[in-house]
């Protein structure tokens, strides 16, 4: 704001900065991006039509709420690094951890709607992803706006709002698992694959990035569980989350490289080691 105000406070001096004009619109275009995914899911269920179709609907609005929280996530890590006092660029903050919960998902929803787009398997698990995503959305809203984390990122306390965030987000999460359990095993069915193949790898990431998610989630509650049951306040930081974090990425990351030179549906044992070798040669020529 260029103009002084004559009255009351002033801007808070962290908030005085470019990055709150891009950073927070662009997470939260990727939170209410996976709305729309969220409803093209449940209509897909309650119409029964989990076909190519819909996966040609709902994916580029994956892809674009993806990119914003993409985008958003990167714009606030660039603010926080020149920031003083607010630890880097990533410190496994309470209020960073509830914008990763839901781009975690949604990267394995990007790679499932593929899946399901090209073979037309893995559609229970899509769906459940686009429910997961956006439930998690929501969960990031409620930690960050309640007030109840404690963090150098929050600046609003509001229980209010709050409270009506967290009923929306505990009517969504039960009317969909409910629509979910109801209707899935009727609009999927079993599509066969070979485990040495770009659908069993995929598959294979999707898992690890659902563990990572639950292992991050599991850290930024923990403490407040903890707290609302009267057991006394306790911090989870960094050393937690690299302790488990880390591995898990590296693990997957091998997955990953495998993934990008397996073909669909089947491949070869004889054909992935030629290509490996091909790959590694190329690596050392390179390092050297």
């Amino acid at each position: 704001m260029p103009d002084m105000p004559q009255d009351g406070a002033d801007l808070n001096p962290l908030l005085q900065d470019f990055g709150l004009v891009v950073h927070p619109p662009m997470l939260y275009m990727g939170y209410v991006g996976f709305s729309v995914v969220f409803a093209f899911a449940i209509a897909a269920l309650m119409g029964g039509r989990l076909d190519a179709a819909w996966t040609r609907w709902a994916r580029p609005w994956t892809n674009l709420a993806w990119a914003f929280l993409t985008v958003g996530i990167a714009l606030g890590s660039w603010w926080a690094y020149y920031e003083l006092g607010w630890g880097g660029w990533w410190f496994w903050d309470p209020v960073e951890n509830a914008s990763l919960l839901p781009w975690l998902t949604g990267t394995a929803l990007v790679h499932s709607l593929a899946v399901t787009e090209k073979r037309g398997s893995f559609k229970s698990w899509t769906v459940l992803l686009a429910i997961s995503t956006f439930s998690l959305s929501l969960m990031g809203t409620f930690l960050v706006r309640s007030g109840v984390l404690t963090s150098v990122h929050a600046f609003a306390n509001d229980p209010a709002r709050g409270f009506f965030i967290l009923m929306l987000l505990a009517i969504t999460v039960t009317l969909s698992l409910i629509v979910f359990a109801l209707r899935a095993p009727r609009v999927s069915h079993k599509v066969g694959f070979n485990w040495l193949s770009r659908d069993a790898l995929l598959l294979v990431n999707n898992i690890f990035l659902v563990i990572m998610t639950v292992t991050v989630l599991l850290g930024t509650v923990y403490p407040l569980i903890l707290d609302s049951l009267g057991l006394g306040k306790i911090s989870v930081g960094p050393p937690y989350f690299n302790a488990l974090f880390v591995p898990l990425t590296v693990v997957m990351c091998i997955f990953m490289g495998l993934g990008s030179v397996t073909r669909w549906k089947s491949m070869a044992t004889k054909d992935l080691v030629r290509k490996l070798w091909l790959a590694g040669v190329a690596a050392l020529v390179l390092a050297c």
